[in-house]
């Protein structure tokens, strides 16, 4: 057995099922390996912010790794962006980074590179194989790492020498990692802080306290208490819709955040830390939460934030049932051009029972979310990390981990072009994605920051930096040409028929609607 058949049969013992990839030269030996190998399933993605989108998106619903197989240190600065937003998501990835044989690095090859510097800043985790015995023992190690709760990106480096030397073995996996639980004297000081406020007081949720399990020990400190249950802007992960514990989600721009908190003299932040703006603006706030208010942190991200609101509840003695639920029903749908408005109602009205929603749709779909609220049951994830083009892979990976469940990619026409690949892996392997392109022709989101940095009367240069109007991108033929069946709406009636055909049938399609 050589490194690479050890290390996959390793990485199959562990627990890995799927290997998306994107391979070169050095990493022959690893697809030889999963050729052979009937355990874990590789699916090409033709570019590797693809690829690790995907695994990231695969992470967040199986709340397992998938691995991910990238070509050197150029491949994987490819895939970086997204690796940013799955170690931003806490997802679990292994990626396994093909490099050139130990013996030919020094003749500095084009594309010999400090593999594991390119890993760093983007990696929980970073290891360089010493030998091929060590390489299923790395292995081992990297699923163990990924594993941390709630999960973490783990990079294995693989000199091509290590992965076809022979004389290997498979390695054992290693004890799973204890999920830290929250210490008795945090919860009774979260419960303190509850019982003695006089004021306006939130739970401040982020991470595994959005699951349905726990936004139900969230409901039943709200019933307690009286406390407003609020999440991070960009979550990984929200069980959501009608049954379920409701949650306020908090805005996205820096000074309307802050002016949404103003009022809280106590907040518990549960599986997140006290929200920040996503930039710096003149005259305008960094820190968002009341310079007054008492902020105490019951669980952190990588904290047991089921375990930590159980107790809560139960210190408060909170009743069994949940205040906050979320009423079923959806806002009427008007018809006439396609706006936000009454494309949020329609994709609400048709949302499928247990859908999967990947939600990259920026400005175009601001409405989309607070009119799902009481939709059928369903999860929703959104752009953790804010690099672009998480969207479509994210929906790829959701696909392959929930086969049995529609996924649904709002998708903005911009972020879209960055990972637009990700629809070939779609149809390659026929998942049951319907992908909505919201397409207003611009970079909506960056002609309002233009404005907000105080950047007055720009002129035709700075605005033509944010139009996508010349030429306009036809979304159509792009998917036609993918292999996505397509078709073009402009009315609230035409996506109405068009949403409902597409989700009575399996498999890709994809609606571009004009907004």
């Amino acid at each position: 057995m050589n490194g690479a058949e050890a290390l996959i049969e390793t990485l199959r013992q562990c627990g890995v099922e799927i290997c998306f990839a994107n391979p070169g030269t050095s990493e022959m030996q690893l697809v030889a390996a999963l050729d052979s190998h009937t355990g874990i399933r590789p699916i090409l993605g033709l570019f590797e912010g693809v690829v690790t989108g995907a695994a990231d998106g695969y992470g967040r619903m199986a709340d397992k790794p998938a691995a991910t197989l990238l070509h050197l240190g150029p491949g994987l600065g490819n895939g970086l962006a997204n690796l940013h937003n799955a170690r931003r998501a806490a997802s679990p990835v292994i990626n396994l980074i093909g490099d050139h044989a130990t013996y030919h690095l020094h003749h500095d090859a084009p594309l010999t590179s400090d593999a594991a510097g390119v890993a760093g800043p983007m990696s929980d985790w970073v290891c360089t194989a010493r030998s091929s015995r060590d390489l299923p023992q790395a292995g081992a190690a990297a699923y163990a790492a990924a594993m941390h709760y709630p999960g973490a990106v783990a990079s294995l480096i693989i000199p091509a020498d290590h992965a076809w030397t022979e004389g290997s073995a498979a390695a054992a996996p290693h004890p799973m990692p204890v999920v830290p639980a929250v210490p008795v004297d945090i919860v009774m000081q979260a419960a303190d802080a509850l019982k003695s406020a006089t004021g306006a007081k939130a739970l401040f949720l982020g991470g595994r306290a959005l699951r349905a399990d726990a936004l139900h020990q969230a409901g039943r400190i709200a019933a307690a208490t009286g406390a407003r249950l609020i999440c991070e802007t960009f979550p990984a992960r929200m069980e959501r819709g009608a049954g379920r514990v409701a949650v306020e989600r908090l805005p996205y721009f820096g000074e309307q955040a802050a002016d949404y908190l103003k009022d809280f003299e106590t907040i518990i932040f549960v599986g997140a830390e006290p929200p920040v703006s996503f930039f710096a603006y003149p005259e305008k706030p960094s820190w968002l939460s009341p310079p007054d208010a008492q902020l105490v942190r019951l669980a952190s991200k990588r904290e047991d934030s089921l375990g930590a609101l159980t107790a809560l509840a139960e210190a408060l003695n909170a009743p069994a049932e949940p205040a906050l639920v979320q009423a079923p029903g959806t806002p009427p749908v008007m018809d006439g051009p396609l706006n936000a408005m009454n494309l949020g109602a329609i994709v609400a009205a048709l949302l499928p029972d247990n859908a999967i929603v990947s939600d990259e749709a920026a400005t175009a779909g601001l409405a989309t979310f607070p009119m799902s609220a009481g939709a059928a049951p369903h999860d929703w994830m959104t752009l953790t990390g804010g690099a672009i083009g998480q969207g479509l892979p994210v929906a790829i990976g959701a696909a392959v981990a929930c086969p049995d469940r529609k996924v649904l990619a709002l998708q903005a026409d911009g972020s879209g072009m960055y990972t637009c690949q990700a629809l070939w892996t779609m149809a390659r392997e026929q998942l049951d994605v319907t992908t909505i392109i919201l397409n207003n022709g611009s970079y909506a989101i960056l002609n309002i920051e233009l404005s907000r940095v105080g950047v007055q009367n720009p002129g035709p240069k700075a605005l033509s930096m944010l139009s996508l109007r010349d030429p306009v991108l036809d979304w159509v033929s792009i998917s036609q040409g993918m292999g996505v069946p397509a078709v073009r709406v402009t009315t609230a009636a035409e996506l109405t028929d068009a949403l409902t055909d597409a989700l009575a049938h399996k498999g890709p399609r994809l609606i571009e609607a004009i907004i």
